[in-house]
Formats: C-alpha cells, sequence, structure tokens
C-alpha cells in the first residue's frame, strides 16, 4: 500500500492511504537515506509504501520504502551539530510567517530561513502576520522590511488572522498544493490556518509579555486538509534557524541579488568580503543593495552560529548602521 506521512511522533507515523484511511505506522528496520544525516528518517509530506500489521487488535502498518523527495526543508539538529532535521518534504511552497515586535523577527532569520529554501529548491512566500497591531513606527519598519524582500523578487503577503485580511489572496495561493507554515512560536501560525478553517480548532497560545517570545503549541510537524483543496503543514515553532553545512564559496549563490552580479566581479571565486573590484560591494555602496541582507550573509559565511537565536532586531539595525558608518 501507498501513502503520505501526515503526522510524525518520532516513533510513529501518520499514514494516509490512497484510499484515504488513516493508519498508524513505525518503521521496518532501520533506515539509511543516502547523502542524508538526519535524526528523522520519515518526514511529513513523505510518499511511502507500507504493509498492513493485523496481529495485534488494533491495525497498525510497517512502512518499507520511502519514495523519493521532490524537495524537503531542513534545519540543523539543535543537539547535534552536523546533523540536520527534516522538517517537511514534497513542498510547492513554504509560507514564512513574520512580525515585527510580537514576537520579533529578524533579518538574519529571514535570510537564513532563505538561504536554506533556496538551497534545496522551494519556493518561499514571506508572510506579514498581525499587520492590525501595527502603529505608526513599527509599521514602517514592516513595509521596510517588506521593500527589502520585494526588490530581491520574493512574494510579500501582508495578513491579519484576527481581522480577515489578505486571507482569500492567501488561500488563493494554496489551491491544489502543498504548502507548509513557518516562524519563530507566536507569529499566530495555528491561528492563521484556524483563520481559513474554523472546524480545525488548532491549539493557540498568547505571547509570553515578559520575554516577547511565543509559547511552542505545536509539538510536532501535522500535515491538514482544508475544505478548499489545499494541504497545509503546520510546524512547530523555530527559535533560531542554525545553517545546515554548505561551502563557503556556494552561499552567495542563494542571495539570489547577489548572484546575479556575481559574473561581474573580477575573481570568480569571489567570497564579496575582502576582494578587491567586487561587483556586490560595489551594489552595496550604492545602496543597490541591502546591508541587512549583506550582514545576515557575513554571518552565515563566518559560520557564527551562536548568536543565531538570541539575536534581534535592534541589534541587528545598529550593526548595519555601524558598518554604514564604517564604509562612509
Amino acid at each position: 500500500m501507498t501513502g503520505i506521512v501526515y503526522k510524525s511522533t518520532g516513533s510513529w507515523y501518520t499514514v494516509k492511504s490512497d484510499n484515504g484511511d488513516f493508519i498508524e505506522c513505525r518503521i521496518k528496520g532501520k533506515f539509511r537515506m543516502k547523502g542524508i544525516k538526519s535524526t528523522n528518517p520519515i518526514a511529513v509530506g513523505d510518499v511511502v509504501d507500507f504493509e498492513l500489521d493485523e496481529t495485534s487488535d488494533t491495525v497498525t502498518g510497517v512502512i518499507h520504502n520511502i519514495h523519493e523527495r521532490k524537495n524537503y526543508i531542513v534545519r540543523k539538529s539543535v543537539n547535534l551539530s552536523h546533523q540536520m532535521h527534516i522538517i517537511a518534504s514534497n513542498l510547492d511552497y513554504v509560507f514564512l510567517l513574520i512580525t515585527i515586535n510580537n514576537p520579533p523577527t529578524t533579518f538574519n532569520f529571514i535570510d537564513r530561513f532563505l538561504v536554506t529554501a533556496e538551497a534545496y529548491g522551494i519556493e518561499t512566500i514571506l508572510v506579514f502576520n498581525k499587520i492590525d497591531t501595527l502603529k505608526d513606527e513599527v509599521l514602517d519598519d514592516q513595509l521596510y522590511m517588506q521593500y527589502v524582500y520585494q526588490q530581491i523578487g520574493y512574494k510579500c503577503l501582508r495578513v491579519s488572522a484576527a481581522e480577515g485580511k489578505g486571507i482569500d489572496e492567501l488561500k488563493e495561493l494554496m489551491i491544489g498544493k502543498t504548502t507548509m507554515f513557518s516562524g519563530h512560536s507566536g507569529v499566530g501560525k495555528s491561528t492563521l490556518v484556524n483563520a481559513m478553517e474554523p472546524t480545525l480548532h488548532l491549539k493557540t497560545k498568547t505571547i509570553s509579555e515578559q520575554s516577547m517570545q511565543g509559547q511552542h503549541t505545536t509539538t510536532f510537524a501535522e500535515m491538514y486538509d482544508l475544505s478548499f483543496g489545499a494541504k497545509i503543514i503546520d510546524t512547530p515553532g523555530i527559535k533560531g534557524f542554525g545553517i545546515v553545512d554548505m561551502e563557503k564559496s556556494e552561499i552567495s549563490g542563494y542571495f539570489p541579488e547577489f548572484f546575479r552580479l556575481k559574473d561581474q566581479c573580477k575573481f570568480n571565486n569571489c567570497l564579496h568580503k575582502d576582494e578587491p573590484k567586487c561587483a556586490v560591494k560595489e551594489a552595496l555602496e550604492k545602496d543597490e543593495i541591502s546591508w541587512t541582507r549583506y550582514n545576515s550573509y557575513l554571518k552565515i559565511l563566518e559560520g557564527d552560529e551562536d548568536h543565531y537565536r538570541t539575536d534581534d532586531y535592534a541589534n541587528e539595525r545598529a550593526e548595519s548602521d555601524e558598518n554604514r558608518n564604517k564604509q562612509s
């Protein structure tokens, strides 16, 4: 039998079979995915082959094969630095939910996510949520952030789950697709899914006033069939996004605005850091490339993983200003 993995809880996987039945399955032996050092061999979205095990009172299944993935998105495993955790597979889009101050989403976090999605061939759409809560100064920050990413070519949406703004446009993009919602804890992923499909009743929690961070309500990634013909994967909130090991020379290729200028650099192995006649740095001087993006690039290039969970928007702005002053 063949089916799609809808939920993973570590040792058991909820699989929806081709005839629409949901069956709890486990893995037969150990799976070793070629070339993938992963903490989880099977992810939500995987197409799997399984056999029914009817030896006990409850019918369960045993997974014995995983079909080749169209794509998948990963993050570095929290405790095992050289391993990664596959968040979901076989995606048409990822919607990265962003809030400006409730909780704060930094440029650095967004850029790390985008680099990973670019590396694994997944289109990301940026969704600015809770726009109903934005006051003047914070609204300026949101519009600036949106401008930065639209200039590069990323599609951006502005939504309010609370007021229903932008929901129809979001649903339109999801029809007939398998998509994933991701972002920090507390950005409103579950609330947004509930706004589109009120009958789901996904758990939601308020933001912790003290830390301005969300509290985890989604423990495991889970896929849902929505009534308007879409599949959505709701994922646990991410505090930080560690970049999976990649060569330094590869990184700029996942910044589309850098990649477009690569051929104009004097050296074909230019890292856009200290090299002379670098087209990326020249564009930076002319404000054709965002300083926030360049800062993110340098942090990823230098492998500065220690602070990727803790940095904040104010620090980033200060650092960006400082770099700008050095150059002038």
